[in-house]
């Protein structure tokens, strides 16, 4: 094995009237990491896509290890040694690692003969710098083993250049360092190249030798990341300078607790414990972060504070009153939640941006009173002031939410949730995936409404994004709560120990 390098001479690629790249080149060396930085909706997925087969460029065309190359299906890429470790998981949870690999092959025989196959894997496994557990199935992994057997499946199938997609989104600092280390050393080692997208600009610094950035479909700069500062690299992104307004991390909590869960459990999914919670409490001007490895009860509880999972036993009171999430306590008690992927779980995506931000208020007056009939001109009007007041871009307020990208449905559902008064915010993973603008923009909301007395229930698997936010840190695993600490106090590794078992 031996890392290639690539070059994108002139790409363009249109999609109808939209140009998504225009006259895009690039050039990574062979055996160096090579970041790909920009705003969400700048052309990064689209320049891979295309090095990768799954787009073919309108114009322009891709060097791969010196010689100029058609991509045109992504059995070229494949042919050609490239390949992608992507943001979600792609493995079979109910397959070992061993049939993962297997499988994954383009010459995977009708008949396995498995005992050459583990000779094979054996022989194969004898050159890698990690191993993992490949006789268990994957579902049972953490999701650093995951993240890793990803990796290891991209170099059995004779990879020489990896695109990493959002690498660490889902790992403990532990596991991102680990994970990435293994991939720095394989570069340094001359065996690999590897292109990374990511948000993190901390994880830029720490692994990457170039940077690239793209915006609006074109490249405006990057170069080597020693040369490159925070500041210039996100000046890059967004073309202006961005420093977020500063605000109090730690307000003075109310001492009683608004939000009081006691004894609260649910049936499990297949693989995963229910909830099993002897106590939570939230207090008025308290960001309580969550932590915890995706799967562990995290998303079961927002689901029932959202009304969207019940409860079999245990109870719920906010404001010293029960709580079953009921639309018509949800408004009474002025709870507010923003779910896990908001497009599918907080919005009706065929219905326009006007109706979705009224959703809240089409069926009440301004005094909260219920009506019968629709006021067209006054959600119209709630919708322009929101659309301005929270930056959202949307091609008119008719257009159906489900063309919007993900950081402007994620404004939009925001500015429908925290309309009027709020006395309890449960948010999940409000920033996966966001550029750095948004990212700043939702957690300013976030900051602003705890700062204005609401209790903020903050759900993430972004462990920075909790250390940064939150006033206290709790971390869930197999749908316990397993330890708690001050954020002022907290220990990123600490907390990461706790969220695998390792305490």
């Amino acid at each position: 094995m031996r890392a290639i390098g690539i070059e994108a001479a002139s790409v363009t690629k249109r999609f109808g009237a939209f140009t998504a790249l225009s006259d895009v080149s690039l050039k990574i060396a062979p055996g160096t990491v090579h970041a790909l930085l920009g705003e969400n909706g700048a052309g990064k997925s689209t320049i891979v896509k295309c090095l990768l087969g799954y787009y073919r460029a309108d114009e322009g065309g891709f060097i791969v290890d010196g010689k100029e190359v058609a991509i045109e299906a992504p059995a070229d890429a494949d042919r050609l040694g490239l390949g992608m470790v992507y943001q979600h998981f792609t493995l079979v949870p109910s397959m070992t690692a061993a049939e993962n690999l297997v499988m994954a092959r383009a010459d995977v025989p009708s008949v396995i003969a498995w005992r050459r196959e583990r000779e094979r894997l054996a022989a194969f496994l004898a050159t890698m710098p990690f191993k993992v557990p490949i006789d268990v199935a994957v579902g049972t992994l953490a999701a650093g083993e995951r993240q890793k057997l990803e990796i290891l499946k991209q170099l059995y199938l004779d990879r020489r250049l990896i695109v990493l997609d959002e690498p660490t989104s889902t790992l403990t600092p532990a596991e991102a360092e680990e994970v990435l280390g293994v991939v720095r050393g394989m570069v340094d080692e001359g065996r690999l190249t590897t292109i990374i997208i990511t948000h993190k600009l901390k994880e830029v610094d720490a692994f990457a030798d170039e940077v690239s950035v793209l915006r609006r479909g074109r490249m405006v700069g990057g170069g080597r990341v020693a040369d490159l500062d925070h500041a210039a690299m996100t000046k890059l992104m967004i073309g202006e300078s961005h420093e977020p307004a500063g605000m109090p991390k730690h307000g003075a909590a109310e001492p009683v607790p608004r939000l009081v869960v006691s004894g609260l459990a649910t049936i499990g999914d297949v693989g995963h414990p229910g909830l099993s919670i002897e106590s939570l409490e939230v207090r008025p001007r308290e960001i309580v972060g969550i932590a915890g490895v995706s799967g562990n009860g995290q998303k079961d509880l927002v689901e029932v504070l959202g009304g969207q999972r019940k409860a079999t036993a245990g109870e719920i009171r906010i404001s010293a009153k029960p709580y079953h999430a009921r639309r018509d306590e949800a408004q009474a008690l002025k709870v507010r939640v923003l779910p896990e992927e908001p497009l599918r779980n907080a919005c009706v995506p065929g219905m326009s941006v006007r109706d979705n931000l009224n959703l809240r208020r089409f069926d009440r007056d301004d005094a909260g009173r219920p009506r019968a009939l629709l006021d067209g001109k006054r959600m119209a009007a709630f919708a322009a002031e929101a659309i301005a007041g929270y930056g959202i871009r949307a091609p008119s307020e008719l257009a159906p939410i489900r063309a919007l990208s993900g950081g402007n449905v994620q404004r939009a559902v925001l500015a429908r949730e925290l309309d009027g008064d709020v006395d309890l915010l449960i948010v999940a993973n409000p920033c996966f995936g966001l550029d750095v603008k948004a990212v700043a923009e939702i957690r300013a909301r976030i900051v602003e409404a705890r700062n204005g007395g609401a209790a903020v229930l903050l759900v993430s698997e972004d462990l920075d994004e909790i250390l940064e936010l939150a006033d206290r840190v709790v971390v869930m695993r197999e749908g316990r709560i397993v330890y708690e600490a001050e954020a002022g106090a907290a220990d990123a590794h600490v907390i990461g120990g706790h969220m695998v078992g390792h305490s």
